[in-house]
């Protein structure tokens, strides 16, 4: 027996370690934040003092480190400022000019009690005080000794900062009446990867951040009700619908109240605030899910309705995208639209029940493509906001019984395709402050990110794509992928060569157009020559409607594949051979002659991104 179980301990072992070596791995960094803050609800202003030990998980040795300062973009003249008011001067070709229409040139007209600011009063390393530098939104920190590979240092820091006016996803007194928005509100350390330092200014978008534990303390007038990231500590104490079932809540006296959160492995905190929320909660499949909202007429109605669709739409997500991994998830009516932090999001509320559950669906995706997976947004913003949106569409389309397109991403290829006629467009890879307009970025990033991913489904089959996301999740998961990763997630799982379709969909502008160029018979038989109008090739899925109403799809992989998509349903399929993606045209031999034909049409799926499918069908005659 000593020896079967010796035996069964071995095989055990060997399988832990085959598996764990079939993940990928990436060093990270790692951070731990101990803060205590203490706002002044009347000046809008806190003091803060933080601790940090950071982690050197890489290995280089490190010479400086760089925090973000986020709100001293919320100052006249920054680099928010001016690169708002300078895209704002752009026309767009509908006549209408291209501003971010949250930001405008609203920066420009602050008063100076209504800018934003964070300021590092004391920075000690281990103790010993270091040379810092400051440029608007990064703060540099000259290191009097280096950290080395894999070891610690400690960093205390005295800070304070200020509130600034709603503008652009953090602030107070936003659109619908609430009072803070508290996101991007304490200096936060930089990322550093495999690509080094990435101290990216505050001039427009998306973040990245280093992995690690929050513990926040927040005092603050006891008048206020907060949510946001993290587990609270003292909930008997603070109450609000925090408090356990049935138990009394006892305040400590003083006009105060000091809230405590923790909250493990995320790259943020956030937490908002106001006099007026009404907290509810929602138990899921293995979570809280809190809801704070201004009760008013319509989301006295629309809140809690919304509340009890969230069991249903994780189901969904779950299957399809992967568990979530922590104990509570909150939404949080404030921001400027939607926003999306680690265990929460700011969303506008005010709306309709259907708009409402879009939104929130398209904010809590963001926790497993950047909370979770965490790519680099500066770098990557469609692979995070563009698989966002294609999860979105999907939740939305298959919880919601209102649904009436054919396809949920119906909207995200109109909007590529508008993109592509403006002119404006510009590569997927380009870095997400540097698009030449704001219009050129939403679209990339959102629309043509999520055809991405729905195109992908059309060349590998959107079930090998399914169970590719699946894949990426469990082998990618606060590991920071790239573009590439993704793709060899998705070549192991469908076996077909891929990086031609991430070179030339994400890093050129080159289009896809496809067209059946002329039908003849030769010996009997119907021969359909199909041609490559654009520059992007493609695999063809041909369908051939008879005279008698049946359906028979023929099938072209591409030269650059080397392998074929499964057959995706019951319509029968015949494969020919692979198109060189050199040949303009590649003709089709049928089984029958030409009177039998009534309908040719290439892609009848229409995942395709083809930019002009008036050459696409045919009826023969």
């Amino acid at each position: 027996m000593k020896q079967t179980f010796a035996g069964a301990a071995l095989l055990l072992l060997l399988f832990a370690t085959a598996t764990l070596q079939a993940q990928p791995s990436r060093w990270q960094q790692r951070v731990k934040y101990t803060m205590d803050v203490k706002m002044d609800v009347q000046t809008n202003r806190f003091t803060g003092k933080q601790q940090l030990e950071y982690t050197n998980n890489s290995p280089d040795t490190l010479y400086k480190v760089f925090y973000h300062l986020y709100w001293n973009a919320f100052q006249p003249n920054s680099m928010m400022d001016v690169r708002s008011r300078e895209l704002g001067k752009t026309t767009l070709p509908n006549g209408k000019q291209d501003w971010d229409a949250r930001v405008r040139d609203r920066i420009e007209h602050l008063k100076p009690n209504e800018i934003g600011y964070q300021k590092v009063l004391s920075l000690k390393r281990d103790g010993r005080p270091q040379q810092t530098k400051q440029v608007e939104t990064i703060l540099e920190v000259m290191l009097d000794k280096p950290i080395l590979p894999h070891s610690k240092a400690v960093f205390d820091m005295d800070f304070e900062g200020q509130v600034p006016v709603q503008i652009r996803r953090s602030g107070r007194n936003n659109a619908e009446g609430v009072d803070y928005s508290m996101s991007q509100w304490y200096p936060k350390m930089c990322e550093y990867d495999y690509e080094g330092w990435h101290p990216t200014f505050y001039v427009a978008r998306e973040f990245y951040g280093v992995w690690g534990d929050y513990d926040v303390k927040i005092t603050i007038d006891k008048r206020y009700v907060l949510g946001g990231t993290g587990y609270l500590q003292n909930p008997n104490q603070i109450g609000y619908g925090y408090e356990t079932p049935g138990v009394k809540v006892t305040r400590p006296p003083g006009n105060t109240l000091t809230w405590h959160f923790i909250a493990p492995n995320v790259h943020d905190f956030m937490w908002a605030a106001d006099t007026a929320y009404k907290h509810i909660t929602q138990q899921v499949d293995g979570f809280t899910a809190h809801f704070f909202y201004l009760e008013n007429d319509t989301t006295r109605e629309t809140w809690p309705a919304f509340a009890k669709m969230i069991p249903a739409a994780y189901a969904w997500i779950k299957a399809h995208y992967g568990p979530y991994p922590y104990k509570q998830y909150s939404f949080i009516q404030g921001g400027d639209g939607g926003m999306e932090y680690p265990m929460g999001t700011l969303i506008l509320g005010n709306g309709k029940l259907n708009g409402l559950y879009g939104l929130a669906m398209h904010e809590w995706m963001h926790t497993w493509y950047q909370m979770m997976l965490g790519t680099n947004e500066s770098l990557y913003p469609w692979m995070d906001e563009g698989f966002t949106s294609f999860a979105e569409d999907n939740i939305v389309y298959h919880t919601l019984d209102s649904t009436k397109t054919p396809s949920p991403h119906t909207s995200s290829y109109n909007g590529y395709f508008s993109l592509v006629r403006s002119g404006l467009e510009e590569p997927m890879s380009t870095h997400s402050d540097f698009y030449n307009t704001n219009a050129a970025y939403s679209i990339t990033a959102y629309s043509k990110g999520a055809v991405f991913l729905e195109q992908l489904g059309y060349i590998i089959g959107a079930q090998n794509r399914d169970k590719g996301l699946l894949r990426y999740y469990w082998d990618w998961r606060f590991k920071h992928p790239n573009a590439n990763d993704f793709i060899r997630v998705m070549e192991k799982v469908s076996g077909l060569q891929l990086d031609w379709y991430r070179m030339l969909f994400v890093n050129t502008t080159k289009h896809i157009d496809y067209g059946i160029d002329s039908v003849y018979e030769y010996n009997g038989k119907a021969v359909v020559r199909l041609r490559r109008v654009g520059d992007l090739p493609m695999p063809i899925d041909l369908e051939v409607t008879t005279r008698d109403g049946k359906k028979q799809l023929h099938y072209i992989s591409l030269s650059l594949m080397f392998g074929e998509k499964p057959q995706e349903d019951a319509t029968p399929r015949v494969t020919h051979e692979w198109w060189a993606w050199t040949h303009p045209t590649y003709e089709v031999t049928l089984d029958m002659p030409m009177k039998n034909i009534e309908l040719l049409e290439i892609d009848p799926s229409e995942r395709m991104a083809d930019i002009d499918r008036s050459n696409n069908a045919a009826k023969v005659r």
